[in-house]
C-alpha cells in the first residue's frame, strides 16, 4: 500500500513538474511576445531631412534599369539603381489580379545610416471598372545621389 502511495506521489510531482515548465515556458513566449511583437522595421536612426523625388514614367527610366523591372515584376520586389548625379529606387508589388492598383509614396527622407522610402499599394475602388488581366504594379522613384542605402517602411 505504501509503494502505491508513493507511486502516486511522484505521478503527481512530475504531472506538476511538466505544468510548471509548460506554464514557465508559456510565460517566456508571452514576455517575448510583449516586447517585439509589434516592433517597427529599422530605419537606420532618427529622420534627417526630407528628399525631394519624383516618380518617373516609363518612358524616362534608365534602359539597364528597365530591364531589371521587367525581370523582377512577377513578384514583390525592391532595388534601387544609380548614375552620377541620380539615385532611382523601385518597390514593386508583384502579379495583381486585374488592373486599377496604384501606388503612394508617403515619404522619402534622410537619416544618418539610410534612405528611408514608404509607400504602399492601393488596390481598385469598389465600383471601379478595372481590366480584367494580370498587372504588375511598381514605382519608380528619382532623387539625388546619395551614397545610402534605401530602407523600406
Amino acid at each position: 500500500m505504501k509503494a502505491s502511495k508513493h507511486l502516486t506521489a511522484v505521478r503527481r510531482c512530475l504531472g506538476s513538474r511538466r505544468y510548471l515548465s509548460g506554464l514557465f515556458i508559456f510565460i517566456i513566449a508571452g514576455v517575448s511576445l510583449l516586447f517585439s511583437g509589434c516592433s517597427t522595421q529599422d530605419t537606420g536612426g532618427k529622420k534627417i531631412k526630407d528628399l525631394e523625388f519624383t516618380v518617373v514614367e516609363d518612358a524616362d527610366v534608365p534602359e539597364p534599369l528597365m530591364k531589371m523591372i521587367n525581370e523582377k515584376k512577377k513578384e514583390p520586389f525592391r532595388l534601387s539603381y544609380s548614375d552620377v548625379e541620380n539615385l532611382y529606387i523601385v518597390v514593386g508589388y508583384g502579379e495583381q489580379p486585374t488592373g486599377g492598383y496604384s501606388i503612394t509614396v508617403n515619404e522619402v527622407y534622410l537619416t544618418e545610416d539610410a534612405i528611408v522610402v514608404d509607400t504602399n499599394l492601393v488596390g481598385p475602388g469598389e465600383n471601379e471598372q478595372v481590366t480584367n488581366a494580370l498587372t504588375y504594379p511598381y514605382v519608380v522613384i528619382k532623387t539625388e545621389f546619395v551614397d545610402k542605402t534605401p530602407k523600406y517602411k
